[in-house]
Order: C-alpha cells, then sequence, then structure tokens
C-alpha cells in the first residue's frame, strides 16, 4: 500500500504528539527530553522515507515541530495527546510496521529514560504504548 505525502505528513506529526505526551505523562518535559527527541529524529527517522514536506524538509521533522509546538503551547495534558495517537494508529494502522513500531518503542524509550531515568508515569505509558502496537 502507497500513501500519498499529506498523509505521511500526518503520521509524522501523531509521533510528534505521541513522544510530547511520554515526555509530558509526569507533568512537565525536560531539556533533556526534547534533546534525546531531536537526536533520534535525525539518527533514525530520517531514513524511513523520502517524503518531505510542503518547506522541502524532510517530513520526519514534523515530529520535533509538533513536540516543541505541543510544550510550548502548554494547552494540552499527556493523555490526550496520547489517545489522539491512539486513535490515529487505529485508523491508519497499515502505516504502522514492525519496523516503525520498534521505532516508536526504542525513541519512546530514550525520551523517558534520557532525564533521571524512567518515572512511573512515565513507564505506565510506556507499557500503554507497547500493548497498543502489539494490538
Amino acid at each position: 500500500m502507497t500513501f500519498n505525502k499529506h498523509s505521511k505528513i500526518t503520521f509524522y506529526q501523531n509521533l510528534g504528539k505521541l513522544f510530547y505526551a511520554i515526555a509530558a505523562s509526569d507533568g512537565s518535559v525536560k531539556f533533556t527530553e526534547f534533546n534525546k527527541l531531536k537526536e533520534i529524529v535525525k539518527t533514525h527517522w530520517l531514513d524511513i522515507d523520502d517524503i518531505v514536506d510542503d518547506y522541502n524538509s524532510d517530513a520526519a521533522f514534523q515530529i520535533e515541530i509538533v513536540f516543541d509546538w505541543l510544550n510550548t503551547d502548554s494547552e494540552y495534558n499527556a493523555t490526550d495527546c496520547y489517545n489522539d495517537f491512539v486513535f490515529y494508529k487505529k485508523k491508519h494502522n497499515a502505516l504502522f510496521t514492525d519496523k516503525v513500531k520498534g521505532l516508536i518503542m526504542k525513541t519512546a524509550g530514550q525520551i523517558a529514560s534520557s532525564f533521571a531515568g524512567v518515572n512511573k508515569s512515565e513507564l505506565l505509558m510506556l507499557a500503554k504504548l507497547d500493548m497498543e502496537l502489539k494490538k
């Protein structure tokens, strides 16, 4: 199955919501969590496909853009962002290959552990995510 440019951009935007939810699950997003996300986007997510956004940047950068926007806006809570991601995943399950699911879990885990290890809130959200991705 092929996906158009818009569907892939939306995919990355929803990943930004998810990774924000992981970082914000304990009530605050740490600078190190955002830095870890930026590092993983550059080292792993840019290689997923060749889709570019309207500004001719790799669409995977939408992950960082949405994460930063949600963090700056401060109007969105972690639970709502996580639930939005789950709703999106259920409607677009074909985008979630085993490779992508593995990279999602790796990214989420590294974000959670980037500041003083994984705390209880992050651990619970990671467990929920793991179960969701196995469906």
